[in-house]
C-alpha cells in the first residue's frame, strides 16, 4: 500500500511537471500511466493531492472558468515539488523497479540520465529472472500433482515474464548504444476478435440450416 502511494505521488508530480492540471485531467492521465489493470479512483487521487499540498509540493491555482460552469481547481508544481520529482527520478534502487512503481518510473524515463535508466532496467530484469526461475522450479515440482488448467496458467505466466525480460534486454542494449526505443504500433481494441458475436453468428447459421 505504501509503495502504491509512492508511485501515485511520483505520477502526479511528473504530470504536473509538464503542465498545471485539474483533478479530472490528472486522473485520466494517471490512469493512462497505470494501465487498465489499476484504475485510479478519486478516493485515491484527492488524498494524495492534499498530502502534496500540505507538504507544499503543489499549490492550488485560481480556476479560470466561465461563471456559468462549475469551477475546477487547478494544481501546479512548486519549486519544492520540482526538486522532489527530480530526487525521486534519480533514485535507482529496488523501489524503482518493483511491480508497483516500475511503470511510473519508465513513463518519465526521458527526465532521467542514461546511467540511471540502465540501472533501473537491469534491476527490473534481474528481479524478473529470479521470478522466472522460481516459476520454473515450482512448475517442475508440481507438474504431476496439478491439472491441465493450472499447468496452462503457469505456462502463460512464464511466457509473460520471458517476453518482458526480452523487452528489457532490448531496451538496455539500446540505452547502452546511445539510442532511444522506437515505439511500435499499438493494436487497436477493435482489432481484437469478438468471440461472442462469432458464436452468436454461428448459432444463427446453425438454426437457419
Amino acid at each position: 500500500m505504501v509503495r502504491r502511494a509512492a508511485s501515485l505521488e511520483l505520477a502526479v508530480l511528473g504530470l504536473l511537471q509538464e503542465a498545471p492540471m485539474h483533478g479530472y485531467e490528472l486522473r485520466k492521465r494517471v490512469n493512462a500511466i497505470f494501465g487498465w489493470s489499476r484504475v485510479l479512483s478519486y478516493g485515491s487521487l484527492y488524498p494524495c493531492l492534499k498530502a502534496l499540498l500540505r507538504a507544499r509540493l503543489v499549490v492550488e491555482e485560481a480556476p479560470v472558468e466561465p461563471v456559468s460552469r462549475r469551477a475546477r481547481i487547478v494544481y501546479s508544481l512548486t519549486a519544492e515539488g520540482k526538486e522532489r520529482f527530480a530526487d525521486l527520478m534519480s533514485a535507482s534502487g529496488p523501489a524503482a523497479w518493483d511491480d508497483d512503481s516500475f511503470d511510473v518510473h519508465f513513463a518519465f524515463f526521458a527526465r532521467t540520465d542514461p546511467q540511471t535508466r540502465v540501472r533501473i532496467l537491469e534491476g527490473r530484469r534481474s528481479r524478473l529472472e529470479e521470478r522466472m526461475e522460481g516459476v520454473r522450479t515450482a512448475a517442475a515440482r508440481t507438474a504431476q500433482r496439478v491439472d491441465a488448467y493450472t499447468l496452462e496458467l503457469q505456462r502463460h505466466g512464464l511466457e509473460s515474464v520471458q517476453r518482458e525480460v526480452r523487452w528489457l534486454t532490448e531496451l538496455i542494449d539500446t540505452e547502452r548504444a546511445g539510442g532511444q526505443p522506437a515505439p511500435g504500433p499499438v493494436k487497436p481494441v477493435n482489432d481484437i476478435p469478438n468471440t461472442e458475436n462469432t458464436e452468436n453468428t454461428t448459432d444463427h447459421k446453425n438454426t437457419e440450416s
